[in-house]
């Protein structure tokens, strides 16, 4: 992706990787392959493999600089969490790319994450002497209080995903002190502010970037593939709760649709920022 200016903060992304990845029947419950066909037919050929039958996918974390701080969106899957296929993919490209932004650890100020699913916050902790501790020694962590709650309650189950994410990615942290477990209405500041949008994850949210009268939005989640803007319905088989899922990526569509307000989904591929269409026909994506 290309830098991207909203007012006075710029926005980067470090991919830890991309390319064909699931089928959409294999993602979506509701998927009608001929309603699916239609869509494949029109959409930015970046985002689907004829070849492969499979949708492109990426693994990315967006670098966030303001005036005051240097924010990370998302953490991707990070390395040494011993996870099976197919998230055994190679986890140096994310420190190649961490390392091309001219960036060191002790750099970042601050790490959003718009859930606590295991793409999303993996380098939030590395292995050091065999512990967990946190990767970046003097950012802030923002969890929502609710869903870090959801999933320490699930570890305690049994019941949570895959790859010990709580144990390995969040406990730590809030043990180093590193952590605000926040809620709905946070803000940093008056630049960047949380959206709730629960339904993929118990709390999910959006991270919202404003400055100089301009909006971007880290959407996280709440849409994996651009297939889900022209049907919302199609919730994906991640979403904790798929109904919710779906009436918040309708909520928000409704609210951005048409507005000069940039997307940045986590998991578009290619330049992955674009805006929300809307009109008669329903909604769309049109990357910049």
């Amino acid at each position: 992706m290309q830098t991207l200016r909203i007012g006075d903060v710029s926005i980067t992304s470090i991919i830890e990787r991309d390319g064909p990845w699931r089928r959409p029947a294999e993602m979506f419950p509701a998927y009608d392959e001929a309603v699916g066909a239609k869509h494949l037919a029109t959409l930015d050929p970046v985002v689907f493999d004829p070849a492969t039958g499979r949708m492109v996918i990426t693994y990315q974390t967006f670098v966030v600089r303001t005036p005051k701080h240097t924010i990370l969106v998302d953490t991707c899957t990070g390395e040494d969490k011993g996870y099976p296929a197919p998230m055994d993919f190679p986890k140096q490209p994310w420190l190649d790319g961490f390392a091309a932004e001219g960036l060191r650890f002790e750099d970042v100020t601050h790490v959003f994450c718009t859930h606590l699913h295991i793409d999303h916050c993996g380098w939030n902790t590395r292995l050091v002497n065999g512990r967990w501790v946190p990767t970046f020694p003097k950012a802030k962590y923002i969890f929502h209080k609710r869903e870090y709650a959801a999933w320490e309650e699930a570890t305690a189950r049994g019941t949570n995903p895959p790859g010990n994410v709580w144990r390995y990615n969040c406990e730590p942290v809030v043990a180093a002190g590193q952590a605000l477990l926040v809620d709905d209405d946070f803000a940093l500041d008056d630049t960047i502010t949380l959206q709730p949008t629960p339904g993929h994850a118990p709390c999910h949210c959006c991270i919202n970037i404003r400055s100089g009268g301009q909006r971007a939005v880290v959407t996280g989640d709440l849409m994996h593939h651009a297939l889900q803007v022209r049907e919302p319905d199609w919730s994906t088989v991640f979403d904790w709760d798929p109904a919710m899922a779906a009436a918040s990526r309708r909520r928000f569509f409704e609210e951005v649709a048409d507005t000069a307000a940039v997307m940045l989904p986590i998991h578009f591929p290619g330049a992955t920022a674009g805006r929300i269409t809307g009109g008669a026909a329903g909604f769309d994506y049109k990357f910049l």
